[in-house]
């Protein structure tokens, strides 16, 4: 089954062409241009690399969230867009989800996806990733302090994601050496896409109108109002 998969959750963003459990290519550029000036093309850039078209596609992968806001809105955009003139279904997996299993490696570890949610929050989550997958903290948005406190004694996890990185001195302080943090760039449009073509092959796909935007909390214009 072959997927494209996008996010842009983050201000970097990336998108994937994935073919069952292989990822094909993968392109994540960070520039200064917003999401909606250069999603199109890097998507063009990369079906052109791969010589594909919009029609090879059995369907699609996108993460709704959490993450930026606009960023989500614009990944779900295209991606309803070519979900409903293709006729295809698509996958939504969140971006915590991803992060984690991106980190996935049979050890039985926990992993701690961590977002930066503006406002002196996270997006976080707790994962036991050898259990396979098992939620420890669910997925939601934390004061940082808050979040880590869930997290109790003993155990050590392997933080990664932008948040991780914004709050590392608050996370040291909290769990010393039991913190641990993961070097790769928090590019997961391949991951998306190989979560994504786990769901459409579960048939737990959605049509273009059934995709929803996964925020956790409600945007500052939505509070002011």
């Amino acid at each position: 089954m072959r997927v494209l998969a996008v996010d842009t959750t983050t201000p970097d963003g990336s998108v994937a062409v994935v073919d069952g459990a292989r990822v094909l290519a993968e392109l994540a550029v960070r520039t200064s241009f917003t999401h909606s000036a250069r999603l199109l093309s890097s998507i063009d850039f990369l079906l052109e690399a791969l010589s594909l078209d919009v029609h090879a596609f059995d369907g699609y992968a996108v993460s709704p969230g959490p993450g930026s806001f606009t960023g989500i809105r614009i990944g779900l955009s295209t991606v309803k867009a070519l979900a409903f003139a293709s006729g295809k279904p698509a996958a939504a997996v969140s971006s915590l989800a991803a992060l984690a299993f991106r980190l996935a490696d049979g050890a039985g570890r926990w992993v701690a996806p961590v977002l930066d949610a503006k406002r002196g929050e996270v997006y976080a989550s707790l994962v036991d990733v050898g259990a396979p997958e098992k939620t420890v903290v669910p997925e939601g948005a934390y004061a940082p302090a808050e979040f880590l406190r869930r997290i109790g004694p003993r155990r050590t996890v392997l933080f990664c994601g932008g948040g991780a990185e914004l709050y590392r001195s608050l996370i040291e302080e909290k769990l010393g050496p039991r913190a641990l943090f993961s070097p790769r760039p928090p590019f997961i449009a391949a991951e998306v896409g190989i979560l994504g073509v786990r769901l459409l092959r579960q048939g737990r796909g959605a049509t273009a109108e059934s995709l929803e935007p996964l925020y956790y909390r409600s945007s500052q214009a939505e509070e002011k109002r």
